[in-house]
């Protein structure tokens, strides 16, 4: 590609409509005779229904319908369970969706909702992950794909063997996805075609789903993404809301809009798992590692199993010729969980990184210093040689712009006034994937040129970068380019997930760019009034990559406050350096960084679901009493990234960088505040509690 558009900082394509309201979300199409639906949530944790009595729903003004699983079109049995919505009387967790109100307005159909009486024949429960739950158990793989356990050489000999030795376990607790736009369809049925408006991160896989449960051609059901507000992998398959809405549409043969509340997010569509995390790490005396294992403990759901690929991230980050990582799985009657952003890397960095810091202090080495001293020279978990690794040039850049040299090594020794000052650092990490793609270039008699792929635009700027990787690879003015995505009837692309999209779409789009270039070389005389269209597919030049490991990395740095009275931290500053191979556009490059890290905070400080044994629900769940990071405490972030060229990657050299700003987010932080007050908190989040009494250690 030529040098043009690619790397310069350009404002979103769509940032007009969004900011002046004319961008149209999931339920605010325009639509004639449209109803409206409001899911019901269950109020047993695990049992069956033995009664629904909707009468006194019914009966209310503007009332249509209430679908549950004595009257609900009927779906395919043996696609998804989790989209098996309204067909059996069974119940798997508190807050399963049991049935839907569909009436004339919103109002109508909340109130309905409240006036469903269902009754239950309720069973015993089990909610709590414990390390010694009597019902653990190795799942099959890891999500996606990885293997379960690993083992290389003899861990309990080296570790025994170690002069220094680690043994630390780590907990997080549930995590749950809270996008702007919540999980939103609106869904009309025509002449036995389905239409969809849905809130999801890609639609292409949504179609499949739909088209499956339904039982019908893929080229009948249309899914339309044009806009999303947001998603952190809870929509990154089909989920319940356009489920419930296309089968009360059926219901009521009138188009139904179905917006999730925020309060039915918690659960029902995913939520990163709790874990248990035991690290164990033996070195030498100069901090070097010979022995490293990582033991994860998760849960999943009754109805499907989800192993969170918690200790996966051990398996590459750091040399040692001693490893071992396993992971164990705990069914209960809880809610399945599922993607959240960087998930498995994130929780599991939290607890390696946490135990580098401690190895650090154990051997009195800079935590800078020792990750940099077990840098790999290749692939410690496949042997594959890294397509690059820098990992170091992050840490250095990043010492050097946060003027780490200047740190004081011994806890509590900075103090201004009551507030306790530390610092800390995390590496981190991201596999940069891709996957199979499609797209079609257009030139039109005018001079312009159309690009048609069903990327997803979250929030990202996935269309911005995907138009400027077309001008480059056309060699024309991006004013020339027109792009076209979130459209289930263009040609098919991957999710918006796992920080491979723009490199899976950006490969499909420049091969079919690169091919139209060609054709229009040999064309003769005038093009068409439709215009010359070529099409490109991606996926036997994906499988034909050679194997190697390839990877994002980003090193983050963190100060914080403690007020050595209250216990309260603040975070003065966060800073984060990373490698993410070609950056597209460095406006929305930089905002989804700073946007990781603050979660990454979050996950640090606030966040936490907490769980009622009782009920089998978080008693949390909504954003008053779920906190996350708010603009107060988000004093100082930056972020940062180092020139990196792989040629081993894609043809725009991109690696993905969605995800990577939060890995190592919430490990930096909580050894700053081990750095600030001499405690060490392995528990997430970082409360006031945790730290009373700080003041005595200074």
């Amino acid at each position: 590609m030529s040098a043009g558009a690619v790397g310069r900082a350009h404002p979103r394509l769509e940032g007009r409509e969004k900011v002046t309201g004319t961008a149209r979300y999931a339920v605010e199409y325009p639509l004639d005779d449209v109803t409206y639906g409001w899911a019901v949530p269950a109020a047993a944790v695990r049992g069956r229904i033995t009664r629904i009595d909707a009468e006194p729903a019914l009966a209310l003004p503007g009332v249509l319908a209430v679908l549950h699983h004595g009257n609900a079109p009927r779906l395919s049995p043996d696609v998804d369970p989790e989209l098996y919505l309204l067909q059996e009387p069974t119940v798997h967790y508190r807050g399963q969706f049991v049935a839907v109100v569909v009436a004339e307005s919103i109002e109508a159909a909340r109130e309905g909702a409240r006036h469903v009486r269902i009754d239950y024949d309720t069973q015993p429960h089990s909610t709590v992950l414990t390390a010694d739950h009597p019902g653990l158990y190795r799942p099959d793989k890891v999500n996606p794909s990885y293997p379960t356990d690993t083992a290389e050489g003899d861990f309990d000999a080296a570790f025994a063997a170690a002069e220094v030795q680690v043994d630390a376990t780590y907990r997080t607790p549930a995590y749950h996805n809270n996008p702007m736009e919540p999980h939103a369809t609106t869904a009309q049925w025509r002449d036995g075609q389905l239409l969809l408006h849905d809130s999801n991160q890609g639609s292409t896989a949504v179609q499949a789903a739909m088209a499956e449960l339904f039982g019908m051609p893929r080229e009948s059901v249309r899914v339309i993404s044009a806009h999303v507000g947001g998603g952190f992998g809870s929509k990154g398959y089909a989920k319940a809301s356009v489920v419930l809405a296309a089968l009360a549409a059926r219901h009521v043969d009138r188009p139904v809009r179905l917006a999730l509340t925020r309060q039915q997010l918690f659960g029902p569509i995913g939520y990163r798992t709790p874990t248990i995390q035991r690290v164990r790490l033996g070195s030498d005396a100069d901090g070097r590692i010979a022995a490293i294992c990582h033991d994860a403990i998760s849960q999943t759901s009754m109805i499907t199993e989800f192993a969170e690929q918690t200790a996966v991230y051990t398996r590459s980050m750091y040399a040692g010729p001693h490893r071992r990582t396993t992971h164990r799985l705990a069914r209960l009657d809880v809610p399945t969980p599922f993607w959240m952003r960087a998930p498995g890397e994130c929780p599991g960095a939290y607890a390696l990184e946490s135990a580098m810091d401690e190895l650090a202090v154990a051997c009195g080495i800079d935590p800078v210093e020792l990750r940099i001293r077990n840098d790999p020279a290749v692939d410690p978990d496949q042997g594959h040689p890294f397509s690059s690794r820098n990992l170091v040039a992050c840490l250095t850049e990043g010492a050097r712009r946060f003027g780490w040299a200047d740190r004081n090594p011994r806890p509590c020794a900075r103090r201004e006034g009551r507030w306790m000052i530390g610092t800390g650092v995390a590496g981190s990490s991201y596999p940069a994937r891709a996957r199979a793609a499609a797209a079609t270039a257009t030139a039109l008699p005018d001079g312009g040129f159309v690009v048609r792929i069903n990327a997803t635009d979250i929030g990202t700027g996935a269309r911005t970068a995907l138009w400027q990787v077309a001008a480059d690879a056309l060699d024309v003015p991006p004013e020339r380019v027109r792009i076209h995505i979130g459209d289930s009837d263009l040609p098919p692309a991957g999710v918006a997930g796992g920080s491979m999209g723009t490199s899976s779409w950006s490969w499909a789009v420049v091969r079919a760019c690169q091919e139209l270039r060609d054709r229009l070389g040999h064309h003769t005389g005038e093009l068409p009034a439709d215009g010359l269209t070529v099409e490109a597919h991606t996926a036997d030049e994906i499988r034909a990559q050679r194997p190697m490991a390839r990877y994002a990395y980003g090193a983050q740095f963190a100060e914080v406050r403690v007020d050595a009275d209250t216990g309260e931290v603040r975070v003065s500053r966060l800073l984060g350096v990373f490698a993410v191979g070609q950056v597209v556009n460095p406006t929305t490059a930089r905002s989804q960084l700073i946007g990781g890290m603050t979660m990454g905070l979050s996950m640090a400080l606030h966040e936490e679901g907490v769980l009622d044994e009782r009920y089998g629900d978080w008693v949390n769940h909504d954003l008053a009493t779920y906190h996350i990071t708010a603009c107060a405490d988000v004093e100082r972030i930056e972020a940062y990234w180092v020139p990196e060229e792989d040629p081993d990657l894609n043809p725009a050299g991109v690696k993905g960088l969605g995800e990577i700003g939060i890995v190592g987010t919430a490990a930096a932080i909580a050894s700053a505040v081990r750095h600030a007050t001499g405690v060490r908190v392995r528990d997430l989040p970082i409360r006031l509690d945790k730290l009373l009494g700080v003041s005595e250690l200074a």
